[in-house]
């Protein structure tokens, strides 16, 4: 039998802990012309539960991407390395912005293997980045 999905108060919890952005490519929900998705940051298929420490809030294009994976290539030293862990790792120890806000840079093998393989900087993503730096609205805190 299927695991039920996160019911409203669980939904709840995961969007404000997230603080409205997606875990791994940090867009903000409010900008967003999709939804954003509770993802399973080991998916189910690999063992992982429905549990809050488990859940994460993703864009479609981050978790499309994602999908079932929890590994990728590093492309500096070309190694399997983890993807990034929301409720494991900070964010700020794997990516940093660039100095224009437009473009994640990865700091670690786990970083630069999650830009890859979640194409956290999609051309869409990166045009609407610099639209709300120049805003004032990017990137989120």
């Amino acid at each position: 039998m299927p695991e039920p999905r996160p019911d409203r108060v669980a939904r709840e919890e995961i969007f404000r802990r997230a603080a409205g952005c997606c875990e791994y490519c940090r867009s903000q929900e409010r900008f967003s012309p999709d939804s954003f998705s509770v993802e399973h940051i080991i998916p189910r298929a690999r063992g992982g539960g429905g549990d809050l420490e488990n859940l994460a809030l993703a864009c479609q294009g981050c978790n499309n991407r994602k999908y079932v994976e929890v590994a990728g290539i590093d492309p500096v030293s070309g190694l399997s390395a983890s993807l990034y862990h929301p409720r494991l790792q900070l964010w700020n120890d794997h990516f940093a912005w660039s100095a224009d806000g437009a473009t994640i840079v990865g700091l670690t093998p786990t970083g630069r293997a999650t830009i890859e393989k979640l194409e956290l900087n999609r051309p869409s993503l990166v045009a609407l980045r610099r639209i709300l730096f120049d805003a004032g609205e990017h990137p989120p805190e």
